[in-house]
């Protein structure tokens, strides 16, 4: 009698196993029908510019710190432990990735006009937990991180 009991749970638990296997298998995470798992994002196109996005917990790491007006496909890969998204705001209005689990990726693209963007995670508290940074879009061609010059060196002999 021990010997069909131990039998039946062990079958009922290969049953159990196969069928999450197969419910994995038919992609139920994420939205837009993507299953979560890692995709290679897609090509850039001629005149759109990549810009890679990290995302850990609770940081976002841009490859890239200045921009001028035009397409840019920002590829996000969620590096962390807890799922993530990318949305950027700005003049150009609200555009964000899937939400994604760990290790996975997703890439939006956006056409920047010029002014100040919000680029941020949307998951729940995420934003105040840190996951934010700002870009500004500059005229073209122009670099928006500018250091004023130095000034000149005064002369202190001068009497002035």
């Amino acid at each position: 009698m021990t010997t069909t009991s131990t039998r039946g749970r062990v079958v009922r638990a290969l049953a159990a196993g196969a069928l999450a296997g197969v419910l994995a298998g038919c992609g139920a995470g994420g939205s837009g029908g993507h299953s979560g798992a890692s995709v290679p994002p897609p090509a850039t196109g001629a005149g759109v510019t990549r810009v890679t996005a990290d995302l850990t917990d609770f940081h976002i790491a841009l490859s890239r710190t200045t921009f001028a007006p035009g397409a840019y496909a920002f590829v996000a890969k969620n590096d962390g432990r807890h799922d993530h998204a990318l949305e950027i705001e700005g003049p150009s209005g609200e555009h964000r990735t899937k939400t994604l689990s760990p290790g996975a990726s997703d890439t939006v693209t956006v056409t920047l006009a010029p002014g100040s963007y919000e680029v941020y995670c949307p998951v729940d508290g995420h934003r105040d937990l840190g996951m934010k940074t700002e870009i500004t879009v500059g005229a073209t061609g122009a670099p928006t991180d500018r250091t004023p010059a130095p000034a000149p060196p005064s002369d202190s002999g001068s009497g002035y």
